[in-house]
């Protein structure tokens, strides 16, 4: 009887254990693991919807601007508190953001969110990639492919080599190469080469991708001679030489670099805002590497790659911007790749200095998508205060959207801007808060 006693004793407090543990933590501990019994501002998660023109739900933890509040009653302290209201959407509950407005007119921020936040920029990389070879090979310059000559030529025949020096230029065509091939034929008079064709790629390094591309990145492989934006130059040179007539004794091919004794007989240029426009309107990628290798082949060091392009535009940042470039990564010059760091104020930097640098400005502005109008902001933002004023780049990967430019405010002023939206579930929820910020800055 003693021994029943204890044993419903036991019994009652392990009951009454139990009862307290469960209203405590709410939950029984294997279901999940136990949460404090007071929170004084429980966070609420809202999940996103898939229609974009649903109103941002507010954020139990609003972003909050960086820079000093505007006097009141301004269109500044307007413009502030609509995109205070705008950046606490739900959406950056579980999202990155990173946001600055710098205002050119009157040489001040007005509004920044996690500004120095490093965050992958998508294919805004690409204005960096411009601006800094802008800076340093100036607008009139030339991408060029040579063709060049080692020997006489005696009764048409070439006791030489035929050499074809790559410039890593997309924009050469089959039509270009047969039409060197008759130059060539005519002027040098030459009908049959004795010697060897000869590919000279010492302008780039001898890496087919990007430093950090992803195994399924549909880009590539990139090359010092490319043609109609492929790499397939040489079979295309060798049908051109038979279309033109030229005999070749030797199907011997050599990749190495050219003989500084030899003379060039032909040259295919394209000026670079033939390969701006298509770069930065269309977003292309393969240009925008051809363009970041040009950079990095201005230093003169052979078989140059990423790591002298990048010293450029650390040189930049540096020397002429005055910006620290130790945090901040450049991989690749379309933004393919998974290693590229930026921040939303390292690109409105490398933007306020193209605009106040009229030899980058009257090259780099022409090539901005226009919102409402071309490129990859044709769809965006029309019929709105926005539409045919926002010139800007647009940038697009898995989890990130980017947009970064310039905007003609409704009081006059010039604005420029970056938007990282990082980490978002689909595009068109970065792109849907872009546009509402430009949209308002414009109003």
């Amino acid at each position: 009887m003693k021994y029943t006693k204890y044993l419903l004793l036991l019994l009652l407090l392990s009951s009454c254990a139990s009862k307290r543990f469960s209203q405590y933590y709410g939950h029984q501990a294997d279901s999940q693991p136990a949460q404090p019994a007071v929170v004084e501002q429980p966070v609420v998660v809202v999940e996103e919807e898939e229609s974009e023109a649903e109103e941002p739900v507010v954020s139990a933890r609003p972003l909050v601007s960086q820079v000093r509040r505007a006097p009141e009653g301004s269109w500044q302290a307007a413009k502030q508190q609509a995109l205070d209201l705008l950046c606490q959407s739900s959406l950056f509950e579980t999202t990155q953001l990173g946001l600055y407005v710098y205002d050119l007119t009157d040489g001040e921020p007005l509004y920044a969110v996690n500004a120095a936040h490093r965050m992958r920029p998508a294919s805004c990389q690409k204005l960096v990639t411009a601006i800094t070879a802008l800076h340093y090979l100036k607008g009139n310059y030339q991408l060029r492919t040579e063709f060049r000559i080692s020997g006489k030529v005696r009764n048409g025949v070439l006791e030489g080599d035929l050499i074809v020096v790559g410039g890593m230029d997309p924009l050469v065509t089959s039509d270009e190469l047969l039409q060197a091939a008759y130059t060539i034929k005519q002027n040098q008079g030459i009908e049959t080469v004795a010697g060897n064709v000869v590919f000279d790629l010492s302008m780039r390094e001898d890496k087919p991708l990007g430093w950090g591309w992803c195994w399924d990145d549909d880009y590539g492989p990139l090359s010092a001679l490319l043609v109609n934006g492929k790499d397939n130059f040489e079979q295309e040179w060798l049908s051109a030489l038979e279309g033109a007539g030229i005999q070749l004794r030797s199907t011997s091919i050599n990749r190495s670099q050219a003989d500084r004794q030899a003379r060039t007989a032909c040259v295919i240029h394209h000026e670079i805002d033939e390969l701006l426009e298509p770069m930065m309107k269309n977003s292309d990628n393969i240009y925008a590497e051809c363009l970041f290798y040009q950079t990095a082949a201005s230093t003169g060091k052979k078989f140059a790659g990423r790591k002298e392009a990048a010293q450029r535009t650390e040189e930049l940042l540096n020397n002429k911007i005055g910006i620290d470039p130790s945090p901040y990564k450049v991989a690749d010059g379309s933004g393919l790749s998974l290693y590229d760091y930026v921040s939303a104020e390292m690109l409105v930097a490398l933007l306020g200095y193209a605009w106040r640098t009229p030899d980058i400005k009257e090259h780099l502005l022409p090539s901005l998508p226009i919102a409402g109008f071309d490129g990859t902001l044709k769809n965006r933002m029309i019929g709105t205060e926005a539409d045919g004023n926002v010139r800007a780049k647009t940038g697009t990967v898995t989890g990130i959207t980017s947009l970064a430019g310039y905007i003609t405010a409704a009081n006059g002023h010039t604005l420029a801007f970056a938007i990282i939206n990082q980490g978002v579930s689909s595009s068109g929820i970065g792109r849907s808060f872009q546009d509402k910020v430009c949209i308002e800055l414009c109003k």
